[in-house]
């Protein structure tokens, strides 16, 4: 594993919540350039699969060699290069232990909406990076990441009869919501 402190920071409390709940089928928004996704590959049980959604070809492209060079089984892994939405609405409904977001994407309340959906309960979705880079818990940065990810985290508490959530602080944050 990775052992630089920004590895940890990044992969470290995704995997272990995949360890922690025994994932079989996982869900990444931002495959980037599949780092995130081998770490995931260490904390799923030997069976499972984690589905991971990019937008970007050249990301799909890149996190393709990674998962070769890492001899990772071609089952375990299902690499789409499209519209995350897109993707999540065709999902079926609890079907996913694990949806991990990375992505600084702008439609994050649609993306937990979805997320909700296709967890089965007592799954968990992981928000990474969920400070933007210290800009979250600034009120003065009102750029859409910052704005998405703070309405994100007050949507999540105000549901707090669907979600059961924690934020953990180290590094650039991850929240994590278990559905109730």
């Amino acid at each position: 594993r990775d052992s630089s402190v920004t590895g940890v920071q990044t992969c470290a409390l995704p995997i272990y919540l995949a360890e922690l709940i025994s994932a079989q089928a996982i869900f990444e928004v931002g495959t980037g350039s599949g780092v995130g996704t081998l770490w995931l590959t260490k904390g799923m049980i030997s069976s499972g699969v984690i589905t991971t959604i990019d937008e970007e070809v050249q990301h799909t492209q890149i996190a393709k060699e990674a998962i070769l060079d890492a001899d990772i089984q071609p089952s375990n892994i299902r690499l789409i290069t499209n519209a995350p939405l897109e993707v999540m609405r065709k999902l079926a409904d609890r079907a996913y232990d694990l949806v991990v977001i990375r992505s600084n994407s702008e439609d994050i309340l649609d993306l937990i909406d979805e997320s909700h959906r296709i967890l089965r309960t007592g799954g968990v979705m992981a928000i990474d990076r969920y400070f933007g880079g210290g800009k979250v818990n600034d009120p003065a940065q009102r750029d859409e990441k910052s704005v998405a990810l703070r309405d994100a985290g007050k949507a999540l508490k105000m549901n707090s009869e669907i979600w059961s959530i924690s934020l953990n602080p180290i590094g650039d944050g991850v929240l994590a919501a278990t559905k109730l």
